[in-house]
């Protein structure tokens, strides 16, 4: 464990009991959680499945796997990194309720809503919401519905993470949570008739789950010897009541975090975790180490941001609501130069976004800046009107700006257009926009606007093809007849034929840069089908074009618009090479750049909290208040300073447009509490020294994918080009209705399993087979919106039925049912799903299901030799993983009536080997981004959305 130093060495080897790391900025916290990991696997054998990592983020977690799994690689150390629970709480959560789902109230294929899908569902029922009592007190007689819906998800979120007892609420003699009490009541219901999960009861349900069922508690507990929780400054009421749940009577938890980074008040996050877990056990049995040695920034941004902290007063009332800690610099030679300077406007002058320019260019031309993605501006907030003039004042100087939060979506050249066709394609629209007279929307200027420059685009000669084909389905839509055979996403896909729109998808980088406008069409598509799937929309018909249009244009992208929406964001390039970043204070959280410009120095405390919320902590939490309430505004304030000062490494800039306060409607810049730091710092324009300092490159992400065969290895072997489109660039194909025959039968051969598995063989009989069919269906129906006749129904049943008949009630055969395999390799992680049954000589053999007849295995030998390579891909994984030896391989065709159902393939070492090979190749082709082909695979070319791209460019 070369390079640790002594702090960090106890921390690794501090492994039995409670442990407290306090991790200082650039003090090394995820290479000290590296090698805890490695510790734990080579000094104290823990086996994979021992080992929960908390991280913050999906991101963390997976450079957390690609960093462990390297260090192992390098100590030639076998060890399979994908039993451990490794991940976000939520998704922790979320593989906890599926291992354990019958325990729950969800049933297979539940539906899980993200923030925009929580909102939309509440927006779509809000009209029962607001026929409860009293209910205007909580959302607002005059507010709009969506803005209904968006109070409704903040309330319903706190009464799930601060796990309030909703039978109180509705007993509280104020009026404002008695409504609250009844809109969860309601919410709950709603969450269940449509067998759906938001990201708040994810959580609930996980400890709901716990709570109630201590024999899966305690099999928790007992498999998870060492927790580590990383960032547990921003953990909330009910994940670290689940931390404490899994941990069990061990107590092996190690918490990692820094309380002057605490952020995430606003999202329910509570520093009293962090603070008070010393708490939880005996006195002395909690151990602490303090990490505070800085290996990121220069001594005197170090020396800046600890000036900072002490600026405020911490006690109150015998109380001290922050660890104390100093951070110091690591030991060595640092430049001799002033590393903390402002770049300001002067006060009158309006000149702070010039000021900023030369700055920039000033660094570019001494040579400082060999690559613009050294610099990160960090903001409060990216979608002022002040922020948005300056990252257009920059571009249009020839410095890009990469914004992907900055709402500026629908801006973009691509989106205006594609909108505007949109508009073009149904000249109804001015018409049966108005549900009366008067009727008026905001938003309606502004696709005015998108559709004049979308006709002034049809003008130019260029698109003369394009126009003649807008006319012909304009008319057609403005007077339909009889049924399309599309909706929105496939008239979104037949745009792309048109060289207005294909241009988008023709550039060859795949830097986030030069990708945006690709990227930017990409999400355009996914909102189509998203739309299309909530409102079941598959088709325009005579009866229903109309509707869909006000809906589609009124409600779902006047919501969007008004949200924002976030443009690509590449997790392995957080700052793009060739841009300059404009980022949150939140969104540079766990990141470092050479150079940080901070602003909004501007701003001042704010009070977050309102008076429910401080009827809901006096009365209703499930602990006493912690913090002052008045004193969580400084608080709050000084942390997310301290965490955008700490984010620079060579150079930190304060910088704002400096203003003396003159009457009303004018203020101080900067605002009060910078003063004192701000007035130490020269401009600098006085401060030739910054142009000797070496300013570091950006470091690289180092995060490995994951590949299976089903989902890449094939679709890039069928077409390289449909893999870049629908998997490199994520375009979401038009929803022509999923194949739920070989779903349905696939689960519940799957029911049928893991009865056997339990040892309840007695359960399998037609009536129940029949049971758990029709509760697959119903779920799988609910889930994907799609149908089954009632004899393909019958088929599919019978399928299964044949199955059970033909296994003779003899079930000790079958292993493992569904299991997921997954492989961590030196470049990639290789995943996939298979069933197990028992082989000869304490061998395990593999079984694919097939809901189909046995093909001709003669004339469908290439489909044949693809299966068989599929489930050499199995083996190899089941081999690696588990160190079971695989005898055979089988294919089960549920659909065969006459015949033997198997097809059976010998295990063969040289043809896995020679497959795996393949597979290898096949990612270092997708990794380098080669999408080239030869010719069009034009079987499959017919079932392609991107057939009307292909067909006008190949």
């Amino acid at each position: 464990m070369s390079g640790l130093n002594k702090n960090q060495q106890k921390a690794v080897e501090t492994t039995e009991g409670p442990l407290l790391i306090i991790a200082g900025p650039g003090s090394g916290k995820s290479f000290t959680l590296v090698e805890r990991i490695y510790y734990l696997i080579t000094e104290k054998n823990v086996e994979a499945e021992n080992i929960l990592v908390a991280t913050f983020t999906e991101k963390a977690a997976q450079e957390l796997i690609t960093r462990v799994s390297n260090r192992l690689n390098e100590a030639n150390i076998s060890f399979n990194l994908n039993e451990m629970y490794l991940g976000t709480i939520h998704s922790i959560c979320l593989r906890i309720l599926e291992e354990n789902q019958e325990f729950t109230r969800l049933k297979k294929n539940f539906i899980l809503m993200d923030q925009f899908d929580q909102q939309y569902f509440l927006y779509q029922r809000i009209y029962e919401y607001t026929q409860l009592p009293n209910v205007d007190l909580l959302l607002g007689e005059r507010a709009s519905r969506w803005k209904k819906a968006e109070t409704l998800l903040k309330w319903l979120n706190k009464v799930s993470e601060e796990i309030l007892d909703v039978e109180q609420l509705k007993n509280s003699s104020e009026l404002q949570v008695q409504a609250l009490g009844y809109c969860y009541g309601l919410y709950s219901q709603h969450l269940a008739e449509e067998n759906a999960l938001d990201f708040s009861t994810i959580q609930l349900e996980a400890y709901r789950l716990l709570k109630k069922h201590s024999e899966i508690t305690t099999q928790l507990s007992g498999n998870l010897h060492y927790l580590m929780i990383d960032e547990f400054q921003d953990t909330n009421t009910i994940q670290e009541e689940i931390i404490f749940l899994l941990a069990g009577e061990k107590q092996n938890i190690c918490v990692v975090g820094d309380d002057d980074q605490g952020l995430y008040r606003f999202r329910g996050a509570t520093i009293r975790n962090i603070l008070e877990f010393p708490s939880k056990f005996e006195q002395g049995k909690c151990k602490q180490v303090e990490l505070s040695t800085n290996y990121r920034s220069h001594p005197l941004i170090i020396q800046f941001y600890n000036q900072w902290m002490e600026r405020l007063k911490w006690s109150y009332g015998g109380k001290t609501f922050r660890y104390d800690k100093r951070i110091e610099p690591r030991e060595g030679e640092h430049p001799d130069s002033r590393t903390v300077i402002k770049v300001s406007g002067s006060d009158g002058l309006g000149n702070w976004e010039e000021e900023v320019y030369q700055f920039l260019i000033s660094m570019k031309e001494k040579g400082r800046l060999t690559d613009w993605n050294k610099v990160a501006f960090l903001f409060r907030s990216i979608k002022n009107e002040k922020v948005v003039s300056l990252a257009n004042y920059l571009e249009k100087r020839n410095i890009p700006v990469y914004s992907p939060r900055s709402n500026m979506f629908f801006d973009r050249e691509e989106i205006r257009l594609i909108i505007g066709a949109f508009l073009f394609l149904f000249p109804q629209f001015p018409q049966v926009r108005k549900w009366e007279v008067n009727a008026y929307l905001v938003e309606w200027e502004m696709y005015d606007q998108y559709l004049r420059e979308f006709a002034e685009e049809l003008r130019k000669t260029e698109n003369e093809k394009l126009l003649k084909w807008c006319r012909g389905r304009a008319k057609e839509h403005m007077n339909l007849q009889k049924n399309t055979d599309y909706s929105f996403a496939g008239l979104f896909y037949q745009l792309l034929q048109f060289s207005l729109f294909n241009r988008y998808l023709e550039q060859d980088s795949y830097k986030v840069k030069d990708s945006r406008p690709v990227r930017n069409m990409s999400l355009f598509s996914k909102l189509l089908t998203k739309f299309e799937y909530l409102h079941r929309v598959t088709v325009f018909t005579p009866k229903t074009i109309n509707t869909h249009l006000t809906t589609f244009f009124n409600q779902f992208l006047r919501f969007l618009i008004n949200g924002g929406i976030n443009e690509y964001e590449d997790e392995s390039e957080y700052a793009p090479s060739g841009c300059v970043s404009f980022l949150t204070i939140h969104q540079s959280k766990g990141l470092e750049f050479p150079v940080v410009v901070v602003d909004s120095l501007d701003a001042t405390p704010r009070k977050q909290h309102s008076n429910l919320d401080e009827i809901l902590q006096e009365t209703y939490y499930r602990k006493e208040p912690f913090e002052p309430l008045e004193s969580t505004k400084y608080y709050d304030f000084w942390r997310l300073y301290y965490t955008a000062f700490s984010r620079a490494q060579n150079l930190l800039v304060l910088s704002c447009q400096e203003n003396t306060a003159s009457g009303h409607g004018t203020r101080n810049v900067p605002s009060k509490p910078f003063i004192e730091s701000y007035n130490t710092l020269e401009s600098w324009r006085d401060t030739n020294s910054i142009y000797d300092l070496d300013i570091e490159k950006v470091k690289e992400v180092n995060i490995k994918k994951e590949y299976s065969f089903t989902s890449h290895i094939n679709i890039f072997e069928t077409c390289a080009l449909q893999y870049k489109f629908y998997k490199e660039f994520e375009f979401s194909p038009v929803r022509q209705g999923a194949t739920l025959f070989g779903t349905l039968v696939h689960q519940t051969i799957e029911d049928i399993h893991k009865s056997a598995l339990r040892g309840e063989k007695s359960k399998i009989t037609e009536e129940n087979v029949g049971d758990w069919f029709n509760a697959n269906y119903n779920n799988l129906v609910k889930k994907e919106r799609v149908y089954l006749a009632p004899q393909t129904q019958k088929a599919a049943l019978n399928q299964v039925l044949k199955y059970v008949e033909k296994q003779n009630n003899k079930w000790s055969h079958i292993k493992e049912a569904e299991v997921d395999v997954s492989l961590v390799k030196d470049k990639y992680i290789l995943k996939g799903t298979i069933d197990l049954i028992k082989g000869r000589n304490n061998t395990v053999e593999i079984i694919d299901f097939k809901s189909e007849k046995k093909p001709d295995l003669v004339k469908e030998a290439d489909m044949m030799y693809h299966y068989k390579r599929q489930l050499e891909v199995y083996a190899h994984l089941v081999e690696e993983r588990t160190g079971q030896k695989v005898s055979k391989m089988h294919l089960y065709y549920t659909g065969e009536e006459n015949s033997n159902p198997y097809v059976t393939f010998p295990k063969d070492t040289k043809s896995i080997d020679k497959t795996i090979t393949t597979f290898d190749e096949i990612v270092r082709k997708i990794e380098e981004k080669d999408f080239t082909i030869k010719k069009r695979p034009i079987k499959q070319c017919r079932n392609c959305d991107m057939r009307f791209y292909c067909d006008e460019k190949l």
